[in-house]
């Protein structure tokens, strides 16, 4: 329905709505987590997910297939657990993996993490492996762009080039000894970039765009212009 607002069909949009109003309500359980299904809350380990990391913790992943440690990596860095979304990924990728990197859902390495040990390949423990990837370094689903929000400790030298934020931003952004040394933006469109500062990071200089005044110091406001690359140095 927005999709089509915002292509001016309107009669499309009016049809969605539509559609959209006759779905039900997301079932929770009483903790406000989501269910697998009504009358079937997330109370034991189970392959498939609900959103609330604690209760997966809780209940262990003897019976998550390989993609589900993907599926967790990406709601850990949701959650800006960088050194959990990074071992899930770890595991993924060293028991969930086949030598050609096909992932086999089952543990090939016999290691416990999970009860399932079979062969069959599915293509969206990998997918979701890169989405968490770049989850960990990139997230704009807010409004505000984040740089590396979920980083485990010990990546103290880390970068990306041209990821892609909402908004049609494209960030690139480095870290080196442990802090934030440079981030580079090239709008598409142009417009407001929201840009969140990690904690105990000072701008040193903004090439290519103006800041404006923000009520939020943990919140940079730049006006950005189409095709015109913004590049941020910090001290």
């Amino acid at each position: 329905a927005e999709m089509a607002s915002a292509l001016g069909r309107s009669d499309e949009a009016s049809h969605w709505r539509t559609v959209g109003a006759q779905l039900p309500d997301l079932d929770t359980d009483a903790d406000g987590a989501l269910t697998i299904a009504p009358g079937f809350p997330y109370a034991a380990s189970h392959r498939h997910f609900s959103h609330a990391v604690k209760k997966l913790k809780d209940n262990g992943p003897a019976w998550w297939c390989g993609y589900s440690y993907s599926w967790f990596a990406c709601l850990a860095a949701r959650a800006f657990d960088g050194d959990a979304a990074a071992q899930a990924l770890r595991t993924f990728a060293e028991c969930f993996c086949l030598p050609n990197t096909f992932h086999a859902n089952g543990d090939q390495t016999a290691s416990g993490k999970s009860n399932f040990t079979y062969r069959p390949f599915t293509l969206e423990g990998n997918f979701a492996f890169a989405a968490g990837v770049q989850e960990m370094l990139l997230q704009s689903h807010t409004g505000v762009v984040h740089v590396f929000p979920a980083i485990p400790a010990g990546w103290t030298d880390v970068a990306f080039r041209n990821l892609r934020a909402q908004g049609a931003f494209l960030v690139s952004a480095t870290k080196s000894g442990g802090r934030l040394t440079q981030v580079q933006v090239r709008p598409e469109q142009g417009g407001t970039l929201r840009l969140a500062l990690p904690a105990g990071s000072k701008v040193k200089e903004i090439s290519g765009a103006t800041a404006t005044d923000t009520a939020d110091a943990d919140i940079l406001t730049l006006q950005t212009e189409k095709g015109k690359t913004v590049t941020l140095t910090f001290e």
